[in-house]
């Protein structure tokens, strides 16, 4: 993980809402990823629509994590 890269995830059933994004990968990887890689670090996704909810941004304002729009 130190290379700046994760393992791939994926979801086999189901789709993804906010809701599951925030629980299932923001929580577990992404705010372990920050703590291992650099606090100041930008994170970034792919825009889908699950991932602009304000569930997500609240989440990231909240945990402090930088977001590119």
């Amino acid at each position: 993980m130190m290379d700046g890269r994760t393992d791939l995830h994926y979801f086999d059933t189901g789709s993804v809402t906010a809701q599951r994004y925030r629980d299932k990968v923001l929580e577990p990887y992404v705010c372990l990823f920050r703590g291992a890689v650099d606090p100041d670090f930008i994170f970034m996704d792919d825009n889908a629509p699950c991932l602009r909810a304000v569930l997500i941004d609240d989440f990231l304002e909240t945990e402090n994590i930088q977001h590119m729009s």
